[in-house]
């Protein structure tokens, strides 16, 4: 391995409230030579680079690497691949770099496809992962209430295809969290009923950003447009605590 060869660190930089970012990862940001980030292929807009910006170096290179909005896995695993071989390029230089993702890097997150593609193709090659708070965590403290207690479990799922693991696994779950809950919104509240969830439940829009907004009837949302940003806190035990 060479003794020049940079090091990537994996930087979650929490929900949306620069606040939230760790001292952790301002340190790593602040030591960096290049901040990398991912943004729609149709755009170089990052909102991760926006949440960190005011504890980014001025001087500091930000790259927007491009990911296709598909599920053709082909086409995704090419960019990744693509992707890491840009990264795994300023590394040989020496150079150190952060990619920057929303949230956790490791919790429904780019950053984790570009980890194994980087521990794939370039296994010698130093990586550091630094946690980030998620916007589930962010949710239930804006709401002030306890995602698990005691000896209950947690199920954390996509709500992007509905409400379909919630019909399959919620029985078992006393707490779910559905992340982008922005498209079948009916669906989802159909299941949560269906669960005996929907009147313990409330959803939570843009968590810690300009627009946030808690959405305490769930069944609201069938009016009320929610977006790529909203996502459900339902529990089987408790009244939420508003």
């Amino acid at each position: 391995m060479s003794e020049n060869r940079g090091t990537l660190y994996g930087i979650g930089v929490g929900p949306g409230d620069p606040d939230l970012i760790t001292i952790k990862a301002v340190k790593a940001m602040a030591e960096v030579d290049v901040i990398f980030t991912a943004s729609s292929s149709k755009n170089s807009f990052s909102l991760a680079v926006e949440i960190a910006q005011p504890h980014l170096p001025q001087e500091v290179e930000v790259v927007v690497l491009p990911f296709p909005m598909t599920k053709d896995k082909e086409v995704m695993g090419k960019a990744w691949n693509e992707n890491a071989d840009t990264i795994a390029a300023v590394l040989d230089q020496g150079k150190n770099a952060a990619f920057l993702t929303l949230g956790d890097p490791l919790t429904y997150s780019t950053f984790g496809y570009i980890a194994q593609c980087m521990q794939k193709s370039y296994p010698d090659y130093p990586m550091v992962t630094i946690s980030g708070i998620t916007s589930f965590q962010a949710a239930a403290a804006r709401i002030n209430t306890p995602l698990v207690e005691g000896e209950e479990t947690l199920m954390i799922t996509s709500g992007a295809y509905g409400g379909a693991h919630v019909r399959r696994v919620a029985e078992g779950a006393e707490n779910v969290v559905l992340l982008k809950a922005y498209k079948n919104v009916d669906d989802i509240a159909e299941a949560l009923s269906e669960s005996n969830l929907l009147d313990h439940s409330c959803a939570v829009k843009k968590c810690g950003r300009e627009g946030e907004e808690v959405i305490w009837n769930v069944g609201d949302l069938k009016e009320i447009k929610p977006d790529y940003w909203t996502l459900i806190i339902a529990k089987q035990n408790n009244e939420l605590r508003r």
